[in-house]
């Protein structure tokens, strides 16, 4: 569902371009507002949620597309927690769908989907991982990397049952807009991937606003 925001930019508490192959690792407070803004177009931003107390609790893909009986998220969206907790909604969103299933890229799957010598390309969970070295206060480690939203990613179910990476459906100026419900870490992968279309063959940058 396509639904516009009426916050300006100009009146962001906070912002930040988060460049391609880099991480985003902030708290986003309760009743607060974050966007993630796609710069340039058809670029996917792997997305993690946790509630900051207590990291344990993170967003669930499986209770999140139990909860709204949809796989995909949009505006109206309740991301639910591990503990059946609503860490955030979607309050605008000017794209209409994200991916909930598609998951993040790996070297691993790097090297099963594409080819031997992929392996060494970076991909989203080193990022993250770099993202929870680098942030020891928050207390996290790799058993804490789980799956994820890819927002703007465009991953069609077909027919069959299955899975697959097509031509994203963002464009430059698209956003998704999220309001939490509690206290939550935000981890950003903006994906470096260059193998499949999600980011169009041609990583870009994004940007995170935050309004109180």
């Amino acid at each position: 569902m396509i639904k516009q925001s009426s916050l300006q930019a100009e009146q962001a508490l906070y912002r930040e371009i988060v460049p391609a192959g880099d991480y985003f690792m902030k708290v986003v407070k309760a009743g607060q507002t974050f966007r993630i803004l796609d710069l340039e177009g058809n670029q996917a931003a792997d997305t993690l949620f946790y509630n900051v107390n207590d990291p344990a609790e993170r967003y669930s893909a499986m209770d999140t597309i139990r909860e709204q009986g949809n796989v995909y998220l949009t505006a109206g969206s309740k991301l639910v927690s591990n503990e059946g907790n609503v860490l955030l909604e979607i309050v605008a969103d000017t794209c209409g769908r994200h991916d909930t299933l598609g998951g993040a890229c790996a070297t691993e799957s790097n090297t099963v989907r594409y080819a031997l010598e992929k392996k060494c390309m970076h991909a989203c969970r080193d990022s993250w991982m770099l993202a929870v070295a680098e942030n020891e206060d928050f207390g996290m480690s790799k058993r804490d990397i789980t799956h994820n939203i890819n927002f703007f990613m465009n991953v069609p179910i077909t027919a069959d049952g299955g899975l697959s990476f097509a031509d994203g459906i963002s464009a430059p100026g698209k956003y998704v807009e999220l309001r939490a419900a509690m206290d939550v870490i935000v981890l950003i992968s903006n994906c470096p991937q260059l193998n499949n279309p999600c980011n169009g063959y041609n990583p870009t940058p994004i940007e995170i606003l935050i309004w109180d």
